[in-house]
């Protein structure tokens, strides 16, 4: 297993839509214990395949009520009810904020093998099912912050200071990197464009943002 590269906001790979992986290799399986070493180094709780530059729908979770594991091509349904709560996520370091999501979520796809999953839940998993989801379509949880909490973080994001940040986390993880996807690097037979959910700490953001 391999450490990978975390992308942060300004990557373009952020915000490319995915495409469905076809090909269920040895290749694939690398790839979701990858993720999933990488996404416990990071202290994270869910990782998706652009997060690591890779343009395909994936993503793994894990240390939210001992559950733990990964999803091919997911499919999102999601309740009425909203429910409160903080994130961040280990591509947008350093930020969090309040952000909408509904309590109940599920997400149906297969696993590495090309068998069906079914993964449903409420609260923090419900959120980790939607925040992941969403990074296959190329947002990020800065799109769906509202009100004074999105004027305070894009103020942040395009203040001199955030790049250095940024520029900061990254050589911190680099350390631990010990390979990764690069641009154009093949992966199931196509090529690959250009956490997220962080911490299992409570609190605003906490449970989403991550250490590094």
């Amino acid at each position: 297993m391999s450490i990978l590269t975390v992308r942060t906001v300004g990557d373009p790979v952020l915000r490319t839509a995915c495409e469905d992986i076809t090909v269920f290799d040895d290749e694939l399986k690398k790839l979701v214990s990858d993720m999933l070493e990488t996404m416990y180094e990071v202290n994270g709780v869910g990782l998706a395949g652009p997060q690591v530059g890779v343009s395909k729908r994936i993503f793994t979770f894990g240390n939210i009520d001992g559950r733990e594991g990964h999803v091919i091509n997911p499919v999102l349904e999601v309740g009425d009810e909203d429910q409160e709560g903080g994130e961040g996520c280990l591509s947008v370091p350093g930020l969090s904020s309040e952000t909408p999501r509904k309590k109940w979520a599920r997400v149906r796809g297969v696993d590495y093998n090309n068998q069906p999953i079914v993964l449903e839940g409420e609260g923090l998993f419900a959120r980790m099912l939607q925040h992941e989801t969403d990074h296959l379509y190329g947002h990020l949880f800065i799109d769906r912050v509202v009100g004074e909490d999105k004027k305070r973080i894009m103020r942040a994001i395009r203040a001199a200071d955030y790049e250095r940040i940024s520029s900061a986390t990254r050589t911190e993880r680099a350390g631990a990197v010990s390979s990764a996807f690069g641009a154009g690097a093949s992966f199931g037979g196509g090529s690959l464009g250009a956490g997220s959910f962080g911490g299992s700490s409570q609190g605003q953001g906490a449970a989403f943002g991550g250490r590094r």
